[in-house]
């Protein structure tokens, strides 16, 4: 069995308590299949559970363990590009659909924590953060297009405002989205995947999947057992690894770095950010950032494609941390770490099926948190008879990285060079 290297998160240091999930060991028989104990296999899980399927659950390392457990633990509505970018590629029906799931996730997260008592350290509010006047041009369109398709929770916000919220000079506005917020990302995974072993669905940890036999019923295999199922959920995103090559293909894993410094005292705190909203700013290469439940600034920033783990992430993060909050010059990190969301090239999220009852669903692009809970709902909507989400997503091209695998990294980069340079220039 692969062995994994314990990730040395805040979250993973602060996590509640979990029972040990062990390996799956000889047969079982499920309705459905999951791979990947992250977001999307829990939701999918979940809801399939609440609607009375037998459910089983396998994933390689424990749950939460990749992007689920290590992210931002931001809260962020639509997806990674604005539903004007969809609206020029589909029809008006197609385009609503889509728009209606697009403020559907984070609403989602909120009646799992409130219907099964999830301490994550929910918290409400989201700011993002204009560095220029562009960026600020660029959210009063982002305003003016959510409300467009119904949705009036964003709150321009001027100079004045936003130093309000945000104990820093380096903002010239922003907008508040007041159905935005934040939580304890692992402990969130960890809640959801408890709610699924109450309702009966069960969840074998350390059972890295290595074959799926087609069929009905489809067979998925482990070093140690196998699960007969009549539907098959793939939902592994980056570490997936090469399991289904032709999802792959489709596909980049890149990572991102993430500090926490040492708890804060209330003033210090209360300063930076005194209505404990979380933030990201505006640009290609987003900095974002927020307060946990006991005080410490979390604050992640920066891409590195391939999803290569950087030698020091303290070194690439902390100037960054340094530049919204000087005053933060010398408090101690106490955690440092990376994970990896998968990116599409159209940085748009990508929803189907292999066969007629093994479904995928990958590359939220970063926006994972929200989008993985719904296309849980999509999916489990999907194997019940309901497939209209399903479709909606699944009808977006797919489109794969010009050059393949080899070439992926490099014309990621340029592209992501080009649009780092006109951020720092302001056009």
């Amino acid at each position: 069995m692969t062995q994994h290297t314990p990730v040395p998160s805040y979250y993973a240091a602060t996590a509640n308590p979990a029972p040990d999930r062990p390996p799956l060991q000889g047969s079982r028989q499920a309705d459905v299949c999951v791979v990947g104990a992250g977001y999307t296999g829990l939701s999918t899980a979940l809801h399939l559970a609440e609607a009375g399927f037998r459910v089983v659950v396998l994933e390689a390392v424990t749950v939460g363990w990749g992007a689920s457990g290590r992210n931002g633990g931001q809260l962020v509505n639509s997806y990674s590009r604005d539903l004007d970018t969809i609206e020029r590629q589909t029809t008006p029906d197609h385009t609503g659909l889509l728009a209606k799931m697009a403020f559907e996730g984070s609403q989602i997260i909120r009646q799992r924590v409130q219907a099964y008592d999830i301490q994550c350290d929910l918290k409400e509010g989201g700011i993002f953060a204009a560095l220029n006047a562009r960026q600020l041009t660029h959210l009063e369109k982002q305003q003016a297009l959510w409300q467009r398709f119904g949705y009036d929770q964003l709150e321009l916000l001027d100079r004045d405002a936003i130093r309000a919220r945000v104990g820093t000079d380096r903002y010239i506005g922003g907008a508040l989205d007041h159905t935005g917020g934040h939580i304890h990302p692992l402990n969130l995974a960890l809640g959801q995947a408890a709610a699924l072993e109450s309702l009966g669905g069960v969840i074998c940890e350390h059972s890295p999947v290595t074959e799926i036999r087609p069929g009905r019923p489809a067979t998925v295999v482990t070093a140690q057992g196998q699960v007969s199922a009549d539907f098959v959920v793939l939902a592994g995103n980056a570490y997936l690894g090469g399991l289904v090559p032709e999802l792959g293909a489709k596909s980049m894993p890149c990572g991102s770095q993430i500090i926490a410094t040492e708890p804060l005292d209330p003033d210090t705190a209360a300063r930076l950010l005194p209505k404990d909203d979380c933030v990201e700013d505006c640009n290609y290469l987003l900095d974002y950032f927020r307060l946990s439940g006991d005080h410490r600034l979390i604050y992640g920033g920066g891409v590195v494609y391939g999803a290569r783990d950087p030698a020091n992430i303290e070194r690439l993060i902390r100037p960054k941390m340094l530049k919204t909050f000087p005053e933060l010059a010398g408090i101690k990190v106490d955690y440092a770490w990376t994970g990896n969301f998968l990116l599409t090239l159209s940085r748009l999220p990508q929803m189907g099926r292999l066969q007629d009852n093994v479904y995928y669903s990958q590359g939220c692009s970063g926006h994972g948190v929200t989008f993985t809970h719904v296309a849980g709902k999509a999916l489990a909507l999907a194997l019940q008879g309901d497939a209209g989400r399903f479709n909606a997503f699944a009808s977006l091209p797919h489109y794969p990285f010009p050059g393949g695998r080899l070439f992926r990294v490099p014309f990621t980069a340029l592209g992501a060079w080009y649009y780092a340079l006109r951020d720092r220039l302001g056009v």
